[in-house]
């Protein structure tokens, strides 16, 4: 028997419950790990709450973590016990071991600590793809990163200055502008004491911004819309305040012919060697000082619950980490 959080009935933080479960030897092309820390994100509660789906009841909540190889299934042989691991694979996260298909672990640099693999593989991966692949930051790029002191925020503000693209950030205190200003962002926006398009305008001398980065959802939108240039690209990658409603395509005529984009992380780390591309350049940004991975918060497994009304309320900043 292990430790595990699980959701036997969607709901808020108490659907959350902490409890004993089974965990199988690893099978053919399996791999059991002891996990040594989980990341905490926003789509764990999508899947709490039912916004995202799960296969079915009850489920073990979480989507990344690190640990320890203790066990290898037949037919595995690039992994063996002691091999220091990472993962992002739907479910299954909020446990003490677990077992996971070896083709979803990579294999962390021994300048990557369990606490930094937990919040890149998911958090880190998915600024890999907005960065890199869903449009590609160059210098002199303006780019606009709403909720720049989340997890995903500081990261992709820091990888977007060191690519050299002008940043614009939007938060939700004081406390937050500073810490977005001391990780890469040039500008940062008070979304609840100003008009962000309007400051957008402003800051960028009315030339708006080629990207713009929206994790927040329906309260960012159509506001998103207003901050592009023409030709721009509309990414809207979360749902913090609610999924963006319904809209008419002429929308995005009416705002300068621009592009918009809804990704998701398993379009881009598809295959075994999209993944291994982007841990790689994930993992050499962070050993060569690109990226620095800061970890806010830190909750025992038996507290999810009050991490996910944290999460929730905006009380956190930066990456946060369960530890089981």
């Amino acid at each position: 028997m292990t430790k595990a959080v699980r959701v036997h009935k969607v709901g808020g933080p108490e659907a959350l419950v902490y409890e004993d479960v089974d965990v199988a030897a690893p099978g053919p092309g399996e791999v059991r790990i002891r996990q040594h820390a989980v990341g905490l994100n926003f789509i764990d509660v999508y899947f709490r709450t039912g916004l995202y789906k799960a296969p079915g009841l009850p489920f073990i909540a979480g989507n990344e973590a690190a640990g320890e190889v203790v066990a290898v299934g037949p037919g595995v042989t690039n992994f063996h016990p002691g091999d220091r691991v990472a993962y992002y694979f739907t479910l299954g996260g909020y446990a003490s071991e677990r077992v996971i298909p070896a083709d979803k672990l990579v294999k962390l640099p021994d300048h990557i600590t369990y606490e930094q693999g937990a919040v890149l593989m998911l958090k880190g991966l998915t600024v890999w793809y907005l960065l890199h692949k869903t449009f590609k930051v160059e210098p002199g790029h303006r780019v606009l990163i709403h909720a720049a002191a989340g997890g995903i925020g500081l990261l992709a503000c820091q990888w977007a200055k060191a690519l050299g693209a002008h940043v614009i950030g939007t938060v939700g205190s004081k406390a937050k502008a500073d810490l977005a200003l001391s990780n890469g962002c040039d500008h940062v926006i008070l979304y609840n004491e100003e008009d962000f398009v309007a400051r957008v305008k402003q800051i960028s001398r009315n030339e708006l911004c080629d990207v713009v980065y929206d994790g927040v959802g329906k309260t960012t939108f159509p506001g998103s819309l207003s901050c592009l240039r023409p030709r721009g690209l509309f990414v809207s990658f979360g749902n913090a305040s609610g999924p963006v409603p319904p809209f008419p395509l002429a929308e995005l005529n009416n705002h300068g012919s621009l592009f918009a984009t809804r990704p998701k992380l398993n379009d881009y780390v598809s295959t075994r060697k999209e993944l291994l591309e982007g841990a790689d350049t994930l993992f050499a940004a962070v050993i060569n000082g690109k990226l620095h991975v800061p970890i806010n918060h830190a909750y025992a497994l038996k507290d999810a619950a009050k991490a996910h009304t944290e999460l929730e309320s905006r009380a956190t900043t930066g990456a946060a980490i369960l530890r089981p």
